[in-house]
């Protein structure tokens, strides 16, 4: 998460850790100039991300805000999802870049945001009807890697830590479990999970280390690893230098019921087809064309 206030910018980690960051947030203004005032107690829920340049390869950090908690000390969490989006739009990200551009054309700006650790933009979501385009085109063309689909509600309230009631897809490759790894006396590689905030041995469970034979190096991390199925074993994919602990049981049961479900893309494709044809979904797209229709005529009166 990243919370704004006037006294600086911080980022907050899965542990509650936080750390001070020098990045600008100047609230919406119209008059043109110098914006009266910046965020203060602004609450944001993102992921930081990392784009690679197809062409140069050159990678930058970068901040993808999916939903926007609290504003200037107002809280949002029982909003709807989707006015808590547009609100991010226009009061988070509108009035930054609009500040910026104003700024790369003065001679001497009073701001450098060329000078911030990372960039910021909102997260796109978009329609059902879309989910084809985006795995097929959308996804493939992606700066930085994804591992699926998130289904989020457009009317959930901000649930705040796991939000049971999300639909998630991912590719078969990225059903991931993060476990704990450690070396044996007898050099056996162990995998642990946590369980009522205790480490458990997962018995019968293996991994290997396709880049590594010197797995030693692996001893005492986080490790993400997939399922091999066709092998009946665990792959490591990369050390979780993010996390501290390793997943809770609960979750490795949700990836391995996943696995066994094997819902591939075709499957998740035939669904929403069959939804979007619905006139539950279909009436629900036209409301809110008509709202936005009406948005737009209301503000340019």
């Amino acid at each position: 998460m990243m919370l704004i206030t006037g006294d600086g910018c911080y980022l907050i980690d899965r542990k509650f850790h936080f750390q001070r960051i020098s990045m600008r947030f100047p609230c919406k203004y119209s008059n043109g100039g110098t914006p009266e005032r910046n965020h203060h107690y602004t609450l944001l829920d993102g992921e930081m991300i990392i784009d690679t340049d197809p062409h140069t390869h050159k990678q930058e950090r970068r901040y993808l805000i999916y939903d926007l908690i609290a504003i200037n000390q107002v809280s949002l969490t029982e909003m709807p999802f989707y006015e808590r989006w547009k609100l991010l739009e226009k009061e988070v990200i509108e009035p930054r870049n609009m500040e910026r551009e104003a700024l790369s054309k003065s001679i001497s700006p009073y701001y450098r945001y060329d000078f911030e650790p990372f960039g910021v933009r909102r997260k796109g979501f978009w329609l059902l009807s879309t989910v084809s385009k985006l795995l097929h085109k959308f996804i493939p063309q992606l700066s930085h890697s994804s591992d699926g689909l998130v289904f989020q509600g457009w009317d959930d309230p901000y649930v705040p830590r796991t939000h049971e009631g999300l639909l998630k897809w991912k590719y078969p490759e990225m059903n991931s479990v993060d476990f704990h790894f450690e070396v044996g006396a007898d050099g056996r590689p162990l995998l642990f999970l946590f369980e009522r905030g205790k480490k458990k041995l997962m018995e019968g469970n293996t991994v290997i280390f396709k880049d590594s034979e010197d797995i030693s190096s692996y001893s005492g991390r986080i490790i993400e690893c997939y399922w091999d199925a066709a092998e009946h074993h665990w792959v490591c994919m990369r050390i979780r230098a993010d996390k501290a602990t390793p997943n809770e049981i609960n979750t490795y049961r949700k990836v391995m019921r996943s696995i066994k479900d094997n819902i591939t893309e075709e499957v998740v494709l035939k669904e929403i087809n069959e939804i979007i044809r619905l006139p539950l979904y279909a009436d629900r797209i036209q409301r809110d064309i008509k709202a936005h229709q009406h948005m737009v005529s209301s503000r340019r009166k």
